[in-house]
């Protein structure tokens, strides 16, 4: 596609000062994951400070294993979210939609009107001046400038025809405020006073909650950087597999704009290849289970034909 010297760039356009901030984006890229840090310290050394406090050596490992978990299930929301709902590779049913809106609400992912708006301007324009974080206007721009100040216009945008039947989604977006106010502070608070009551150890909940929000800024940054950013430039393989495990596969963005609607990022075949594309193996999965449907999938990803022999000519 010939660049169209009449768009001015996304990056230009939009007026970038303190007063144009998104504040709820900022919160959920810098502010959020940051507080996450602090508090896994805070109670680390709470630990370590007070006599009455007992750190454990299996909270290590569970700690760890906490993060993995949070980037999983966040994965869980956006690879669906993203292969089915915004490119259309299949169908959802009722349940499967249900948790792709409430793994989004833990990965933070605000409307999804705003998520498929964006990324159908990017798959318009992709790597122009229209693109939403065209990442030749500048990597950090591409990575969260786009996200910290937002156009107006974008915003406004109606959503999108298909994703209306999604009644789940309506609602999501209807009241997603909310239901990020159940899930990130209602939920956690409920988990600590229960904890508290039946007296069990409380620096291991603050533990533990401070990895999932970690866990979460881990690959929501994975996300626009593997995606928005290193998808578009020539990186090394080895780097875009560690993206990928990331991201479920999302950061395996070469094939991607050749052929978006897509269910899998990599081959059908393969068990290397269905552990990185992990969000394309849960949609395999979830069609076994009958919980999606109509998947479609690369020609390339798929099982090469078996070649006839004589007898069958």
């Amino acid at each position: 596609m010939t660049p169209d010297i009449s768009i001015i760039a996304r990056s230009e356009a939009i007026l970038k000062n303190w007063q144009t901030l998104d504040w709820a984006s900022v919160f959920s890229a810098i502010v959020y994951p940051a507080l996450g840090v602090l508090a896994l310290l805070a109670a680390i050394l709470t630990g370590l400070v007070f006599e009455g406090v007992t750190l454990h050596w299996w909270y290590a490992p569970l700690a760890i294993a906490t993060i993995a978990l949070a980037v999983f299930v966040c994965n869980m929301g956006i690879g669906p979210l993203h292969r089915v709902m915004q490119h259309r590779a299949g169908q959802l049913a009722v349940p499967a939609q249900i948790m792709v809106v409430i793994n989004c609400v833990i990965a933070m992912q605000g409307r999804f009107k705003d998520w498929v708006n964006y990324h159908t301007q990017h798959h318009h324009w992709s790597d122009q001046a229209g693109d939403p974080h065209n990442p030749h206007e500048g990597k950090l721009w591409a990575w969260v400038g786009w996200l910290l100040w937002r156009d107006e216009a974008d915003l406004e945008r109606p959503m999108a025809r298909w994703l209306e039947r999604y009644k789940v989604v309506v609602f999501h977006d209807k009241h997603f405020l909310w239901l990020y106010f159940v899930a990130h502070l209602l939920v956690p608070l409920a988990i600590y006073a229960t904890v508290f009551f039946l007296g069990g150890p409380l620096v291991l909940v603050a533990i533990l909650h401070a990895c999932l929000v970690i866990g979460r800024g881990i690959q929501f940054h994975a996300t626009t950087l593997g995606v928005n950013v290193f998808g578009h430039l020539q990186t090394p393989k080895w780097f875009d597999y560690v993206l990928a495990f990331l991201t479920g596969g999302e950061a395996l963005h070469a094939h991607h704009h050749d052929f978006p609607r897509s269910a899998l990022h990599l081959p059908k075949r393969g068990l290397w290849n269905r552990i990185v594309d992990y969000n394309g193996t849960a949609l395999l999965i979830m069609n076994k289970l009958n919980l999606a449907k109509d998947l479609k999938i690369a020609p390339q990803f798929l099982p090469a034909p078996v070649p006839a022999t004589n007898g069958d000519r």
